[in-house]
């Protein structure tokens, strides 16, 4: 006989079920998550929700959205789909909402009506960390990441892309147009079809021309010279190899226990002008009255060192 551990009879009864608790190890951080949510008052932090309406279908308790939300963060989970998806079968999560399975429009909604509530609960969580003294190294590391907008690169316009695009529509006017010519020019039974169809090709792309003429206004009239149309707030932005339609996060992370502390979402593309503002955030949210902050060479100014001097966040 094989020696080897095998695994429960899956056809098997028991008489008595297993308690999903005992799935869930004593410091499995699920717990943590459990225990911090429940003493917030979430509608001291602005959630909505928080007292159920007298009619209509009872909706979800924002606390229970708010634990799969920070379950997601924790396990790199960002999106809702997924968070729908594990919620049906993460024993974690299970043991985390009582079970409770919401759709994935009811958790994104969640996320995007309670943008300013969720950012009070990272500061009631910074608060936290202060008091049970986990900054006391008083050192963070700052730096930026390249996050992908929804907006295509189709849809964003810079001076240099829309000068490329209408050279690009005004070369194949300029082909079609001598397609036109030589069909006119010659005798054959499916020359008038052939015209009628560059010359459709033709409309069209004199329609796009304007259209991005018109696009060309918009952009010239914005402050950086830059447009666009699905996430207007997105801008492009250089990254290694190639470029992305985004935001530039900011983040300063505490050095020993590797938490963030301060983060912020800018449509910068360059690190260079993020340094001394991202310090004062790390050092007031730490409460320090000095903090060492380290970051490469990538923010490296001389005014926004000697900014970071001034505030005593020695770089």
């Amino acid at each position: 006989m094989k020696r080897f551990i095998e695994g429960a009879d899956r056809t098997q009864s028991t008489l008595l079920p297993a308690c999903i608790d005992d799935y869930v190890a004593e410091d499995n951080p699920v717990r943590v998550i459990e225990a911090f949510v429940d003493e917030l008052d979430l509608g001291e932090l602005g959630f909505e929700g928080v007292e159920p309406e007298a009619t209509g279908r009872p909706g979800y308790r924002p606390s229970s959205l708010l634990k799969i939300y920070i379950y997601g963060y924790l396990n790199r989970i960002q999106s809702s789909r997924r968070l729908e998806h594990e919620s049906q079968r993460n024993v974690e999560l299970m043991w985390l909402t009582g079970r409770l399975t919401p759709d994935f429009k009811t958790i994104a909604d969640f996320r995007k009506d309670n943008g300013a509530a969720i950012r009070r609960v990272c500061r009631e969580f910074i608060l936290l960390c202060r008091r049970l003294q986990l900054f006391s190294l008083a050192l963070v590391s700052i730096d930026g990441s390249k996050f992908k907008a929804v907006n295509n690169r189709d849809r964003n316009f810079t001076n240099a892309k829309m000068k490329r695009r209408i050279a690009e529509v005004e070369a194949s006017i300029d082909g079609y147009l001598r397609q036109l010519d030589t069909a006119d020019r010659q005798e054959r039974s499916n020359t008038d079809a052939k015209g009628v169809q560059l010359r459709e090709k033709i409309a069209h792309l004199k329609q796009e021309m304007e259209r991005l003429k018109a696009l060309d206004t918009r952009m010239r009239e914005a402050p950086d010279q830059q447009l666009s149309l699905t996430d207007p707030d997105a801008r492009s932005m250089k990254t290694r190899g190639s470029g992305v339609v985004g935001y530039n996060v900011q983040t300063a992370v505490d050095a020993k226990h590797h938490l963030i502390v301060a983060h912020e979402v800018t449509n910068v593309g360059s690190d260079r002008s993020q340094l001394a503002g991202m310090a004062k955030q790390a050092q007031a949210a730490m409460d320090v009255e000095q903090l060492d902050a380290v970051a490469d060479r990538g923010y490296f100014h001389g005014e926004e060192i000697l900014k970071c001097e001034q505030v005593a966040a020695v770089i």
